[in-house]
């Protein structure tokens, strides 16, 4: 793709990285001289040291021919500014940070993709990794449901049973999903079937429409995230 990456900081430069890595076409625009000189030095793509919210810097930046623009700065400002003329060259795919969660609707209603505060993502998830440390990576669906990955215990109480039994006993209840399995003796994941029996060390992704507490970590058998 031929992407135009807005901003040289903490989050453009690693998306910067992972882009060109990736064999897109990529051009940054950057006002601090500095980064800009670092960037260019260190990555294979034009950059571009000037002001993006000017129509003319992203008609150098070649908008008219981009497949997608993502802007990045530390002010939603400029990021609206950004997108605004985004639309004008009619960019396919236009992405903007958020910074403030009280500007997302603006941006939504402009028909931008965005994604919240990245430190404030961050954040979650450091606090998750100590709230919740049997779980080994999540995502959050609307307000209270997740999905995440976590690995089945000798003692779990869902260990040797299959889904059908599961369900039966009431270990599983409907809220919950179990929506593949990772195991060391296959080589790709398991879609798994009312008859699959689940496994000691056993990797699972999980659907939970409640969220993962405590009483369904136990199913797995993971004490250690309950509170003492």
């Amino acid at each position: 793709m031929y992407i135009i990456i807005v901003g040289a900081g903490d989050i453009g430069s690693p998306l910067i990285d992972i882009a060109t890595r990736s064999g897109n076409d990529v051009v940054v625009i950057e006002r601090d001289t500095q980064k800009a000189d670092e960037i260019a030095s260190e990555y294979d793509c034009l950059v571009l040291n000037a002001d993006a919210t000017m129509k003319e810097t992203l008609a150098d930046a070649g908008a008219e021919r981009a497949d997608a623009i993502i802007s990045t700065t530390e002010q939603d400002a400029t990021n609206v500014m950004v997108c605004l003329l985004a639309k004008e060259f009619e960019i396919p795919g236009i992405t903007s940070v958020v910074h403030d969660a009280e500007h997302m609707n603006l941006f939504r209603q402009i028909g931008v993709n965005t994604i919240e505060n990245p430190q404030q993502l961050i954040a979650g998830y450091l606090y998750r990794a100590v709230a919740r440390p049997a779980i080994v990576d999540y995502m959050r669906i609307g307000d209270e449901a997740e999905v995440f990955e976590i690995t089945v215990t000798e003692n779990a109480p869902i260990a040797g049973k299959t889904l059908t039994e599961a369900g039966r006993e009431n270990i599983l209840s409907d809220n919950v999903l179990i929506v593949a399995i990772e195991r060391e003796s296959e080589s790709k994941p398991l879609t798994p079937r009312g008859n699959t029996q689940i496994k000691a060390n056993d990797l699972l992704t999980v659907y939970s429409a409640t969220g993962a507490d405590p009483e369904l970590t136990d199913i797995f058998g993971h004490y250690e995230d309950r509170v003492e």
